[in-house]
């Protein structure tokens, strides 16, 4: 077993985490966190989404937050775009990687964006041609790749099916997500080396969440098959709405005290870290849904 010896580490919490927020988190909080990431040393940070007011309302602000970063050589900041529509309006933005999104269920993809699998890939390809054609590389996301809420279990044909699909549009990386957070280290190894069929090593990345307490041992098992890059959301922001009391995302904070505490590097200076996800935790007034965050702070206050 041979781990990597430096990990690549995507925060989401700007939009992944914060898009399910039923209170309006002002632009220039957005941008404030944003900030704070990248002076903790995050490189790679998905800032927000072009999509429609009507269905995601926290993400209205979307070309404000994107103009008042103050941009810092090396860090590359993405935008999820749905279709076309959303990946023009992003193009004044001039965002650095362009997301789209694809789930492994049949009835996920139908319940969360009206289509099949496959009309869905139909949807992204000329988003995906126009964004290569523009320079702007592309990343995949796989949603329910070890299970849905409303198949349940998702076996890994499924996950190389749409693999398959997004490799042949275009799609240069794919991200491995258990959106639901069910899967445990078997399981999402399996939904992994289906992906890897399509993709090489350095294309794919592993999007864990943690509502079963799996995302770090599933980081793990992942590290062992030599993945060295995966998503993470500052303070543990988002939760998982087809799954109540779940606590999405992995927190940042918890994977890069692992992967520190492992000898592999990230680059991150986790006390940093740390004070941004306290900052956007406190605009939100709640603490951070970080066990890692929770110590030090506690630490600090004694």
């Amino acid at each position: 077993m041979t781990l990597p010896t430096r990990v690549k580490i995507v925060d989401v919490g700007p939009r992944d985490g914060l898009q399910n927020e039923k209170q309006a988190v002002p632009a220039a909080v957005k941008i404030e966190l944003v900030h704070r990431l990248q002076a903790a040393g995050l490189k790679d940070i998905e800032v927000t989404s072009f999509v429609s007011p009507k269905w995601v309302p926290q993400m209205a602000d979307n070309a404000e937050v994107m103009a008042g970063i103050n941009r810092l050589p090396g860090v590359r900041y993405s935008v999820l775009t749905p279709n076309l529509q959303g990946f023009e309006a992003s193009r004044a933005s001039r965002p650095d990687e362009i997301v789209v999104f694809g789930a492994a269920s049949e009835t996920f993809s139908q319940r969360n964006i009206n289509c099949s699998i496959a009309q869905s890939i139909e949807r992204f390809a000329p988003v995906v041609a126009a964004a290569r054609a523009a320079g702007m590389p592309v990343r995949g996301a796989m949603s329910c790749v070890v299970g849905c809420p409303y198949e349940g279990e998702v076996a890994p044909e499924r996950v190389g099916y749409l693999a398959g699909l997004m490799k042949g549009i275009g799609v240069q990386h794919i991200g491995v997500a258990d959106t639901i957070g069910v899967g445990t280290p078997l399981k999402v190894q399996r939904a992994m080396a289906a992906a890897l069929q399509h993709f090489g090593l350095d294309e794919v990345s592993g999007h864990f969440h943690d509502t079963y307490g799996q995302a770090l041992a599933n980081t793990l098992a992942c590290l062992e098959m030599g993945v060295w890059q995966f998503d993470a959301s500052v303070a543990g922001l988002g939760g998982c709405p087809y799954a109540k009391g779940a606590t999405g995302n992995v927190a940042t904070e918890d994977l890069v005290y692992m992967l520190h505490g492992m000898g592999i590097a990230t680059g991150i200076d986790l006390d940093r870290l740390v004070d941004a996800g306290e900052y956007i935790s406190t605009q939100l007034q709640r603490r951070p849904n970080s066990r890692v965050a929770t110590a030090l702070l506690s630490q600090r206050a004694s």
